[in-house]
């Protein structure tokens, strides 16, 4: 096991790559060794480590762009800090050390001939973030695949390593239910031939992409990119031939998949890019024919979105559903937020965000899908956006939301 002691001073702050590239053997030195380090901040973005959920020490102090994965149990018990930022600010937060970055942990691929690491399937905010960060400790895993599109890092950067040959974490899976499959069709029958999606990952998009096999010459830009891209690549639909900036090229900061799209990704046209190039306003402004497709936990009568908190609890992010939607409306094809009608017995479509917390700014917003339809709000007055959301929302609750009520 490395000593950590020897590169981590006490009060440093430490960042780690997250989800398939999380470095876990180096994330697991530290929670071994953080009493002897002393106190510390540290920065992760999505883990599915449930040992930072049992075992969160009090001398570390754990941050992150939103609640997602196991932290949200952490978040629950009030045991994380949430930045509120949009994904497009890392970068700044990284270069401005508003974030921990004296110490940064990321899994890279083994050096290939030339002593040069791969970021592999994890380079969004890392790959930013390593230019700010003095000390780098990397988990060398040979099952890393090799990725195109983000500079390499020489071996020698590395104050220490470790090496492993262990799978990549796979994302936690699930088959849509009929709900989802629902507004997945909806969603399809907004895509145009030709139009450059992006979309997060899990079962309602893996659903909606499934649902695109009859459409032609799609581009993808996303911030992240699952097994549903794969099915779609293999299909033919995402050619990318019609995008406005990189033709041809699935642009992506992070993979997560199964193994299967891990193993694949150095034959497909994929290239992973960092945030300050994936969420930047510069990029997104390029493509005209961005169609994003972004999912809530409520939405207001005027078309505001909550992604973030629910009854009472940070369970999600902004990440970069501002960045997309607002290019998607303002100068890309358009905005689509999808959300049940449903969360148990209640309506998701509601008069007021609970706590009040918006996420995206109802102007950015052009439609609003749920298994009972798309709701059009572009160019509607707040009148004409009310009726438009009850009308899909969930039967029950919509007499008591045309009055206004809370249902």
């Amino acid at each position: 096991m490395m000593d950590l002691k020897r590169f981590i001073p006490e009060g440093a702050g430490i960042w780690w790559g997250q989800a398939s590239a999380e470095p876990t053997p180096l994330v697991h030195a530290l929670l071994d060794q953080i009493g002897a380090l002393g106190s510390h901040r540290a920065f992760c973005g999505l883990t599915w480590d449930k040992r930072l959920t049992r075992e969160l020490p009090p001398e570390l102090e754990l941050m992150s762009y939103g609640a997602l994965g196991e932290l949200r149990k952490l978040s629950r018990e009030g045991r994380l800090t949430v930045v509120p930022c949009h994904y497009s600010a890392l970068p700044r937060l990284f270069a401005e050390r508003s974030l921990p970055s004296d110490v940064g942990l990321v899994q890279v691929s083994a050096p290939d001939a030339d002593g040069l690491c791969s970021l592999g399937v994890g380079a969004d905010y890392a790959a930013d973030a390593v230019a700010h960060t003095p000390v780098l400790l990397a988990e060398i895993n040979h099952r890393m695949p090799v990725t195109r599109g983000t500079p390499k890092i020489p071996l020698q950067r590395f104050a220490a390593t470790v090496e492993t040959d262990r799978p990549l974490a796979q994302a936690p899976g699930k088959a849509a239910d009929d709900v989802e499959l629902a507004i997945a069709q909806h969603v399809a029958d907004l895509v145009e031939d030709g139009d450059t999606l992006q979309m997060g990952v899990g079962s309602l998009p893996s659903a909606v992409l499934d649902a695109l096999t009859g459409h032609t010459d799609l581009g993808f830009h996303s911030g992240m990119i699952s097994d549903g891209v794969l099915r779609l690549a293999d299909k033919g639909v995402l050619t990318g031939a019609r995008k406005e900036i990189d033709p041809g090229v699935i642009v992506t900061g992070a993979a997560l998949g199964t193994a299967e799209l891990y193993d694949r990704l150095p034959e497909l046209p994929v290239e992973f890019r960092p945030a300050s190039y994936t969420h930047a306003p510069s990029t997104l402004a390029s493509l005209r024919s961005l169609v994003s497709i972004n999912s809530a936990i409520e939405v207001d009568l005027t078309g505001q979105v909550g992604a973030e908190i629910a009854r009472g609890a940070y369970l999600g992010a902004v990440g970069g559903q501002a960045d997309f939607s607002r290019a998607a409306a303002l100068t890309g094809a358009r905005s689509i937020i999808t959300v049940r009608a449903r969360a148990g017995s209640h309506s998701t479509i509601v008069p007021a965000l609970h706590g009040g917390v918006v996420t995206t700014s109802r102007s950015d917003v052009d439609y609003v899908v749920t298994e009972y339809g798309a709701a059009a709000l572009r160019g509607c007055d707040l009148a004409e956006r009310a009726r438009r959301l009850v009308a899909v929302a969930a039967p029950e609750h919509r007499e008591a939301l045309s009055r206004g009520v809370q249902p």
